[in-house]
């Protein structure tokens, strides 16, 4: 006889803009995001018997994330996504816990004539800052923070040798080459045990995001990389000693390559080795890299 094994249900890929005036000095700040809400609980009979009165519909929990916005600082991210699942504990009795993913998409403001402009902005790369957030009753409040997407690149001081080389063994060992990433970080909050306790102190979170930016991008410039792997690890160690209430950190980096492009076939043309200088980017395969380290 089948079984409902797992339920979840919400809104996906709301896009939400809200803009802060500060009235005395003109000045504006924006702050754009995709939300997702995805809800559990007692639901089942909506899925096994077509019995809809357990169903909070999914263009209200849309309609809860634009008035949440409304209500509540949507910075940090870390904040709004617990106020917001929170929100459907407190209402829905049958609604057991709320998972929540906040998007934040970059807008910097522009430097016009030397002088940073009241209410322009650009978009100057793809990273977003990213939370996960669950709400769930009689348990408190997990969070999760990361950086996605920040595309970091470095013409040397990456070496890979010293590999298992067997009969599959093609790739040619190396003391000096291009090494680039699309960063996707992830650290895990200890629990908070309510809304309120993720509001006092709230300035953790940003101080949290900037340290482990400025880390992952201090250390992947100026490790002299054995491999990804150690240079990863370097900086997981690094974010967990900066942020004492951070349990895990974890990174995932893809190892996209460049590869050199033998031209002595026209005319003698050096561009192999030390003679290097022009590469083919290639799109796939790619190498994957992941770690999580935690506190012992």
């Amino acid at each position: 006889m089948p079984v409902l094994a797992s339920a979840r249900y919400g809104k996906d890929n709301v896009r939400v803009y809200k803009v802060h005036r500060d009235d005395k000095t003109g000045v504006q700040s924006v702050t754009e995001m995709t939300v997702c809400c995805m809800l559990e609980g007692q639901i089942e009979t909506s899925y096994t018997k077509a019995d809809n009165s357990v169903v909070v519909a999914t263009d209200s929990i849309k309609n809860t994330i634009y008035i949440k916005a409304k209500e509540h600082p949507v910075n940090p991210p870390e904040l709004y996504a617990s106020h917001l699942g929170q929100h459907f504990l407190d209402s829905y009795p049958h609604i057991t816990s709320a998972h929540i993913k906040v998007v934040v998409h970059r807008w910097t403001r522009m430097t016009i004539d030397g002088a940073p402009h009241p209410h322009s902005f650009f978009r100057d790369g793809q990273e977003t800052r990213n939370v996960d957030a669950v709400v769930a009753r009689g348990q408190g409040i997990d969070l999760k923070s990361s950086i996605v997407g920040l595309q970091v690149l470095k013409s040397t001081g990456s070496a890979f040798h010293g590999f298992v080389r067997d009969e599959f063994t093609t790739l040619a060992e190396t003391w000096d080459r291009i090494l680039s990433t699309d960063v996707d970080c992830t650290w895990s909050w200890k629990r908070f045990p309510t809304v309120a306790a993720v509001h006092e102190g709230v300035e953790r979170f940003d101080k949290a995001w900037e340290s482990a930016r400025n880390i992952t991008m201090k250390t992947f410039a100026t490790d002299e990389s054995a491999s990804v792997q150690n240079t990863m690890y370097k900086m997981s160690e690094q974010i967990l000693e900066a942020v004492p209430e951070v349990e895990r950190v974890g990174y995932s980096l893809p190892n996209k390559h460049y590869f050199e492009i033998d031209l002595s076939w026209h005319k003698g043309l050096k561009n192999t080795g030390k003679d290097a200088e022009v590469y083919a980017p290639q799109s796939g395969p790619n190498g994957l890299i992941k770690c999580e380290v935690a506190r012992s």
